[in-house]
């Protein structure tokens, strides 16, 4: 592989950049330059010594020159590839995106796709990308750009809406537990040791967290048959209230059994292939009440932990073995090797609409299949889902679409609109608009 100059926007990150660094320690082909850059000047300083680190534990020194740099246009300059993982805002922010809503009866699981608090979250993180955009095609136009930054349709959408050349994708990691759980399925129904995930191959649609299965193989054996047929059966779905009750105990808020996905499956026709958790916000099914919610086994992230966790992780000190590297179910550093030529692969990819989903308009940022390879993504056509979950999906989308131009053209009005149109919307229109300007102002953008 060539040598690259990678740029990781939000370097000084302790969960997505480090990962990505473990990732680029394992892949021995890849070496060049990586450069540090966020607006945390420190953190992205401090984050050299944990690169090179990670590099000296895995027996990887020399193969990247780890740089901050404290200037965007100078970090970008010349860069191969763009990495964007940022939070946009102080943690505090999403007091306005959790708390608010909950305290009008709205209930939220995750809060940073959909709902109102992906709504106000987008309306943090937009004016970021647009700008990011910018400085893209003024200082490496021809790089790729991988974004891990949600809401990741909203965000990828602005860096096409404001730089309509930009080679970029979103690259989400939710497809994959779908993979390994249908790897564990396989196991139990064919008797052997549990696949790697890679090995499920599946027909993908949807936007991202909102996406949907309609075609399952291992080997050729048809998985969704079977699927179809453990939906069938009411023990599928016993009640996992207590299941609930131990992962509160324990603060295991992203564990599921697919129980919300499967209930897709059996109620629109198509299994669900984001986490329990993010399934649940785009549809006013599952959190009318935490005791709901709960008999699928699912729990809602309260924003006291994240308040918690932020805080640990800015202190975090990590040990070697913190930092080991292995195969893991994060795709950029594979996705980087693709285009840069060293191999090729087909993986999930958020990216505009070219017809490979044909019941949404063009342009819009979807989720698919792709196959990369050197300086090139194709999309591949995926299969219609049924009518029912088309429908679901396409409200989505529209919304997303007016919370895209309500943003980029600074209009609160048709902000409000999407904030009205959304599925977990369930107020009065004067109950609405006062949980609308408090949020306004208790999740605007703050540092």
């Amino acid at each position: 592989m060539k040598e690259t100059r990678i740029c990781i926007i939000g370097g000084g990150g302790r969960l997505w950049a480090i990962q990505f660094m473990k990732d680029l320690a394992y892949n021995t082909m890849s070496h060049g330059t990586l450069v540090l850059y966020d607006i945390d000047k420190e953190a992205a300083r401090n984050n050299i010594a944990v690169a090179n680190q990670v590099f000296a534990v895995n027996k990887s020194e020399g193969r990247f020159n780890v740089i901050a740099i404290d200037d965007l246009g100078e970090a970008l300059s010349g860069c191969d590839m763009v990495i964007i993982s940022i939070e946009p805002g102080r943690t505090e922010c999403r007091y306005g995106d959790l708390v608010l809503p909950e305290q009008y009866g709205i209930l939220q699981s995750v809060g940073d796709t959909t709902g109102p608090g992906g709504i106000m979250r987008a309306r943090r993180a937009l004016p970021i990308f647009f700008d990011l955009a910018k400085k893209i095609e003024q200082f490496c136009p021809d790089a790729w750009v991988i974004n891990y930054t949600n809401p990741m349709t909203l965000c990828t959408a602005a860096l096409y809406k404001a730089f309509p050349a930009i080679k970029a994708l979103g690259c989400c990691h939710e497809v994959f537990h779908t993979q390994n759980f249908l790897a564990k399925k396989v196991s139990q129904w064919f008797g052997v040791a549990t696949p790697d995930r890679r090995e499920i191959k599946i027909d993908l649609t949807g936007v991202n967290h909102f996406t949907f299965v309609t075609k399952a193989f291992w080997q050729g054996h048809d998985l969704m048959a079977k699927l179809i047929e453990e939906v069938q059966d009411p023990a599928t779905f016993a009640d996992e209230t207590e299941i609930a009750k131990e992962r509160l105990a324990n603060e295991k808020w992203f564990d599921c059994d697919q129980k919300i996905a499967l209930a897709f499956l059996r109620d629109f026709g198509a299994l669900g292939a984001a986490g329990d958790r993010h399934l649940a916000e785009f549809v006013p099914y599952f959190l009318t009440s935490d005791e709901n919610l709960h008999t699928y086994g699912v729990i809602r992230t309260p924003y006291e932990w994240r308040m918690r966790t932020a805080k640990e992780k800015r202190n975090k000190i990590f040990k070697d073995e913190d930092l080991k590297a292995e195969l893991s179910d994060e795709e950029g550093v594979d996705i980087m090797r693709s285009l840069m030529g060293d191999k090729s692969m087909v993986t999930n990819i958020n990216r505009p609409n070219e017809g490979q989903i044909s019941y949404l308009p063009k342009g819009r940022i979807v989720e698919s299949n792709g196959l990369i390879s050197e300086d090139s993504i194709r999309p591949i056509v995926a299969t219609d889902p049924p009518l029912a979950i088309q429908n679901l999906v396409r409200q989505v989308s529209d919304v997303q679409e007016m919370v895209l131009e309500a943003i980029y053209n600074n209009d609160d009005n048709l902000l409000f609109t999407a904030f009205l149109s959304d599925p977990l919307m369930n107020l009065s229109l004067d109950k609405a608009r006062e949980l609308f300007d408090k949020m306004l102002t208790s999740s605007a953008l703050q540092y």
